[in-house]
């Protein structure tokens, strides 16, 4: 059983201004070469947002809500944020975290699922910033991933049910999505020599939305899709997209239907624009209803699960899950989530 002296939140940052977002997206992209006509089309979206972001303040509420959370279950651990593209900037945080006496951390990071954008990357950023900050950083271990966890599916399930309640109509088709990835980087998901057809991304979120839909006693068929899909056409991505799921719905008789973000824990600007202003006008060109379920932010149960987490690390507490996939790996071997010749080079792609 390790001893930790503090928690660190990691996530992907965002603008928080109009003035932030060109510098914010050339972070993104930093070292892809995407032509600076592509970022000013991508600010377009921000711009219909006040140039703001929603993910930096939703990182702020869910501090808050797991310091409260802590000081309630007696875990005494400090708390530190740092992101990947954006202010406060993970080297930054290491540095603090240096020269507060931090010798080992406990590092959540916001997305519950393996792949290289989601898990390897931060990984990555996180040993580059300890490198920045020195011999004498601290130790940093990631939190397993959480997508089969009680306090991620029940709140997603209970976002379902709400976002059902707002439609005229009883039955609804029911589609979850998640952030589309190159199909190589999915292949490359997950233990080098993975048992996942496809990746270890494609089947934790398939199984997440089962969960979902068995909590809910949804016994008809649901659909998996993807949004924010770019890069050049010749490269194949995960499919299929949200706004053809949604056409192909239509075509085929359906008239109401929930989408639920079962890709993110909280309304990043790939929710925002890509499901709240795209899919719900692709939704109206086609006659269908439309409700977009919530995602689990600082649900107390979503936020009383990262303390489960926690525990399980300082505790040594059996993991809880739900499902047959069991527990996702305390630590992640080499060469596991690889990029797989997939990494994206567009300036939308935020942590899936």
């Amino acid at each position: 059983m390790a001893r930790y002296d503090a928690f660190l939140l990691v996530s992907f940052g965002g603008p928080e201004g109009p003035a932030d977002v060109i510098p914010f997206l050339q972070n993104v992209t930093a070292g892809r070469g995407v032509p600076p006509e592509r970022l000013e089309q991508v600010a377009e979206h921000y711009d219909q947002f006040g140039g703001v972001s929603p993910i930096n303040q939703q990182c702020r509420d869910l501090l808050a809500a797991v310091e409260k959370d802590f000081a309630a279950r007696g875990i005494s651990l400090p708390i530190y944020w740092g992101n990947r593209n954006w202010e406060p900037y993970l080297p930054d945080t290491l540095a603090q975290m240096t020269a507060d006496g931090v010798g080992r951390a406990l590092a959540f990071v916001t997305s519950a699922y393996s792949s290289y954008s989601s898990c390897r990357q931060y990984l990555d950023n996180i040993e580059r910033a300890r490198e920045n900050a020195g011999q004498t950083a601290p130790r940093v271990d990631k939190i397993r991933q959480f997508y089969n966890h009680p306090g991620f599916i029940g709140p997603h399930a209970a976002a379902v049910a709400q976002a059902a309640s707002t439609l005229a109509a009883q039955d609804f088709d029911l589609v979850f999505t998640a952030h589309s990835i190159p199909a190589g980087m999915s292949a490359a998901s997950g233990p080098a020599g993975g048992a996942y057809p496809g990746g270890a991304y494609p089947a934790q979120l398939a199984e997440a939305a089962r969960l979902v839909a068995a909590e809910l006693g949804y016994d008809r068929p649901w659909r998996l899709a993807y949004s924010s899909r770019s890069g050049p056409p010749s490269q194949p991505w995960l499919e299929p997209d949200i706004n053809d799921c949604l056409a192909d719905l239509a075509a085929g008789g359906s008239r109401a239907v929930v989408v639920s973000p079962i890709g993110f824990i909280s309304d990043h600007m790939e929710v925002r624009f890509d499901l709240d202003v795209e899919a719900a006008q692709t939704a109206a060109a086609h006659g269908l209803a439309f409700a977009r379920a919530a995602t689990p932010g600082t649900d107390p149960r979503f936020v009383a699960m990262i303390s489960e987490l926690v525990r399980e690390r300082l505790d040594d507490t059996e993991p809880a899950v739900l499902g047959d996939l069991g527990p996702g790996a305390n630590s992640c071997p080499a060469g596991c989530c690889g990029q797989g010749g997939g990494r994206p080079a567009s300036a939308r792609l935020a942590a899936p």
